[in-house]
């Protein structure tokens, strides 16, 4: 079964990072771009970032220069690495497989219709 498994979230205070996992089982990531995205309480789901099949990475104005997205491949796993996070990133974070070039995460839109669990990510004080 192709399946993406996110993890790394949890409770953490302003300014504090953490480093989110997406594991794929059932496929090899290589010849994939894959998007993290994300959905706060209320709110609609947005992209985060994306990282190309060759590394070529993508990121929403509100996380440049704070989170790192990454991949590698030996261990087919993708990582969103957060620093000085704020109250604004809380939310459930996903990661989906989107073609080979983050073709729907640069218009804006999700990628897959059917979503994982995804994990939390809560900024607070």
């Amino acid at each position: 079964q192709l399946q993406l498994v996110e993890s790394g979230g949890g409770l953490v205070q302003p300014g504090g990072s953490l480093r989110l996992s997406c594991a794929a089982t059932g496929f090899t990531l290589d010849y994939y771009a894959i998007g993290w995205f994300r959905q706060a309480p209320g709110e609609e789901r947005e992209g985060v970032s994306c990282i190309t099949s060759d590394g070529i990475t993508y990121y929403a104005d509100s996380v440049k220069g704070r989170f790192t997205i990454s991949r590698d491949n030996a261990k087919n796993t993708v990582y969103l690495q957060m620093n000085s996070l704020k109250l604004e990133d809380t939310g459930v974070y996903y990661c989906a497989p989107d073609g080979s070039y983050c073709s729907a995460f640069r218009r804006g839109l999700d990628p897959i219709d059917s979503w994982g669990q995804g994990t939390q990510v809560t900024v607070s004080s």
